[in-house]
């Protein structure tokens, strides 16, 4: 588990010991995404679940799934779910490098199927499941992105 609040990865180094005490407290950094402090190849699976929508713009973004991506195993799965404009399109206001202020009012920077699906090509990889988002009442969207690394 990483999280680039040492409060956040406190209180999971302690939930931790109390439900499985043989857990190492190295399992549990504080670290940016962009810069995982792992060796490539080292994870048969990464989960990054509503982070990469606080990337400030398009080059954070893509050194936040490329460092994801860097410490995959060939064959091991990628799961994220993140904020996009997908069913929301026509209600969220752009206010540029990919960041929108969304009808719930917080400031996210958003995907669509379009960019996923060109990452998941630039990537080699292959789509695990289709994409999948689920509409919030028209405040926000949240998009699954699962992908297998070939």
């Amino acid at each position: 588990m990483v999280d680039q609040s040492e409060h956040a990865v406190e209180l999971a180094k302690r939930l931790s010991a109390d439900l499985c005490p043989d857990h190492s407290p190295d399992n549990f950094k504080r670290c940016t995404v962009e810069d995982l402090p792992f060796d490539d190849r080292q994870f048969d699976l990464v989960i990054c679940s509503a982070v990469l929508h606080f990337a400030n713009d398009a080059e954070h973004f893509d050194n936040m799934v490329r460092s994801l991506w860097r410490v995959l195993k060939p064959g091991g799965y990628f799961f994220a779910r993140l904020a996009s404009d997908i069913g929301i399109e026509t209600l969220v206001q752009p206010l540029g490098n990919y960041r929108y202020l969304l009808p719930d009012g917080s400031e996210r920077f958003l995907v669509n199927e379009g960019i996923l699906l060109e990452y998941t090509r630039e990537l080699g990889a292959q789509l695990y499941e289709p994409i999948k988002t689920t509409n919030v009442q028209n405040l926000r969207c949240m998009t699954t992105w699962c992908m297998q690394k070939q």
